[in-house]
């Protein structure tokens, strides 16, 4: 059956996304009630959210050309599926390490569905307005739907209990499955081989996982000690093989040749410090708000509603002004607000308040990611293929997770090493400074992503009213 419209296309995986997005943050809010139902030490809870993001990070070059390969619906959908009942058995986990194993798990579902969703907005919406049109729509989905977890995690765990975190999942895709079955048109083949270059995939996967690993447990081995350096060589030793074995695969999982275009490679390597800042300071923000503010999880998800609603206002103004202008002025003047609002929480006080500590980066921060992230996308994703849609969806998308991924383990690395420096000023005004360090950490990775896109972003030419970049070196 085919849709009348598009945008019923949009609608069915954009809600797909909205689950993958979700599940990324709304455990925020939930950590603490975590921790005492599952009696979790406190030095592994960050990994009820960094397993998910690891394992998201790291198969999604692998989900991306499987979508490409076997096509994307067929992709989404065996996503879908797994997702929805690893959600299901997450809700009842009865011990850490069982739910930690459970959201890696439920990351590689979301590998397989995030590329494939994006590519079939791809390929649904050309290039030019009626795409930028439907990217901000995606970036309210995919940038507000971080903010709606933490507000949605807030008021399951207050009003019924964290596991509901990820029982929601299930009758929500029970019925998108259903509803992308029968809605979404089957699609022509897109390549003519079934090689999925699967020595690349391992040796990518592997090396982003370990080289994350090695960021998170550095505080507690020494950032000098022979087993951070091991396992640190080791990661870039296995991601050069992967490069090399890329250079000579007659199918290559990522295709080098992708990166002769400017604009993707800019964009790729800007997205991984912004998310890097954001992931951490959702993390971090959370713990501040219940920790010390000692707000309960419905009033600390409260506390971040102004944040979907400004970021879903200003995401179509964004893909009006990307059409108009293109991409370079905001992906340099949104980086820098979205600086200016972390910035902010850098003098965090013991003794806080929110309307002056945390509401000025609730507010300041979705303007800036609205600026940032749609424009991003359009330059990450123009001039590609069909038949590398899902290379390119599954490359941003990994930029952003395995940043986040890299991102929270280093600010929480941050954190936990200048708190256990400043014990002797007391526990509540150590853990304040290491937050406030965290921040700066992240400021300064935000500062990074604004230089590169000044120096290797290169605008579109315009054509009459719509944006197209150049499709050459693809």
């Amino acid at each position: 059956m085919q849709p009348k419209s598009p945008w019923l296309i949009f609608v069915l995986v954009a809600v797909a996304q909205f689950m993958v997005v979700l599940d990324v943050c709304i455990t925020n809010v939930a950590l603490p009630a975590i921790r005492e139902s599952l009696h979790f030490d406190p030095h592994t809870l960050q990994w009820v959210v960094t397993a998910y993001a690891l394992t998201f990070g790291g198969f999604l070059l692998l989900g991306g050309r499987a979508a490409d390969i076997f096509g994307h619906r067929k992709i989404l959908l065996v996503g879908l599926g797994g997702f929805t009942i690893l959600s299901l058995l997450i809700g009842l986990s009865v011990s850490p390490t069982m739910l930690i194993v459970l959201r890696a798990l439920q990351g590689i579902a979301a590998a397989l569905m995030s590329p494939s969703a994006l590519s079939i907005v791809l390929i649904t919406f050309p290039e030019g307005k009626e795409r930028n049109r439907a990217l901000g729509h995606w970036t309210t989905v995919a940038t507000g739907g971080a903010a709606v977890g933490l507000l949605l995690g807030g008021i399951l765990t207050q009003f019924l209990n964290w596991r509901w975190n990820f029982f929601v999942n299930v009758p929500i895709g029970i019925g998108i499955s259903m509803a992308i079955e029968k809605l979404l048109p089957h699609e022509e083949q897109e390549t003519k081989h079934h090689d999925l270059d699967l020595p690349g995939a391992l040796l990518v996967t592997s090396g982003l996982v370990l080289l994350v690993f090695v960021v998170s447990r550095a505080p507690q081995w020494g950032w000098q000690s022979t087993s951070t350096l091991m396992y640190g060589a080791l990661s870039v030793l296995l991601l050069i093989a992967f490069v090399w074995n890329e250079s000579r695969s007659s199918h290559p999982l990522m295709p080098l040749s992708i990166f002769r275009n400017r604009n993707i490679s800019g964009a790729n390597l800007m997205s991984a410090p912004i998310t890097a800042g954001a992931f951490g300071m959702f993390f971090l923000i959370s713990l501040y708000i219940q920790g010390v503010l000692h707000y309960s999880p419905l009033m600390a998800g409260l506390s971040f509603l102004p944040f979907p609603i400004i970021l879903g206002s200003l995401s179509q103004r964004m893909a009006r002004g990307v059409t108009k202008y293109g991409y370079k002025p905001f992906l340099i003047a949104g980086p820098l607000i979205v600086a200016s609002s972390m910035a902010w929480l850098i003098r965090l006080p013991v003794d806080g308040n929110y309307f002056t500590d945390i509401l000025p980066n609730v507010i300041l921060m979705p303007i800036g990611m609205a600026m940032t992230f749609m424009p991003l996308i359009v330059a990450a994703t123009s001039g590609v293929g069909e038949n590398e849609a899902g290379l390119a969806s599954g490359l941003i998308n990994t930029s952003q997770q395995m940043g986040g991924a890299i991102g929270l383990a280093i600010l929480s690395s941050v954190a936990a090493s200048v708190t256990a420096s400043h014990a002797s000023l007391g526990s509540m005004e150590a853990l304040v400074m290491g937050y406030d360090r965290a921040f700066l950490t992240g400021v300064l990775f935000i500062i990074v992503a604004t230089m590169i896109g000044a120096v290797m972003i290169k605008d579109a030419k315009k054509s009459g009213s719509a944006v197209h970049a150049p499709s050459h070196g693809i």
